[in-house]
């Protein structure tokens, strides 16, 4: 049976935890910047926690398992 292929999309925007969990960036990051209180353009920095209702579809994306 063939190799499956990633998505190479998924691939470069999620992040697996030492404990397997999924780390996202956050969005609304990317421009019209100015009108952002600077509270809210660092929490933007953070990254984030995949919701739960999500990983099982973002892990079917990642047959391999995302990168460290």
């Amino acid at each position: 049976m063939p190799k499956m292929k990633t998505r190479r999309s998924a691939y470069k925007r999620f992040k697996t935890t030492g404990t397997g969990k999924l780390r996202r960036m956050r969005a609304f990051k990317s421009h019209i910047l100015t009108k952002k209180t600077t509270k809210r353009k660092r929490t933007l920095r953070t990254d984030a926690e995949v919701d739960s209702s999500d990983v099982k579809r973002v892990k079917r994306m990642l047959p391999y398992g995302a990168k460290r």
